[in-house]
């Protein structure tokens, strides 16, 4: 199976993520070793992520996430139910499966 190029929002997106992780590494005195071992990754992985590449799984990203305090934060973010499409629609019953 040939890999398609991630969309441009896709990849900086992942930039912009990998920056913020860099930002949190430093404010907590971290190194990117320090990380990696918390987060039960290679270091090369953990740079990967750090540098936005988007094809890093999800389980890396939330692993670093945890080592850095912040999982909840990424969990509670994507909550549908703490936005205002969310609540409106909070009391219908959602399909089991949505088909195109």
């Amino acid at each position: 199976m040939t890999r398609r190029e991630s969309p441009v929002r896709v990849r900086r997106g992942a930039e912009e993520i990998g920056r913020h992780l860099v930002t949190w590494r430093k404010l907590q005195n971290l190194t990117a070793e320090q990380v990696a071992e918390r987060a039960d990754v290679t270091r090369t992985t953990l740079r990967r992520l750090e540098h936005g590449e988007p094809g890093v799984g999800l389980d890396v990203f939330l692993r670093v996430a945890r080592a850095l305090g912040q999982l909840d934060r990424v969990v509670d973010v994507l909550d549908p139910y703490d936005t205002d499409l969310g609540r409106a629609r909070a009391e219908e019953v959602l399909p089991e499966r949505v088909r195109r």
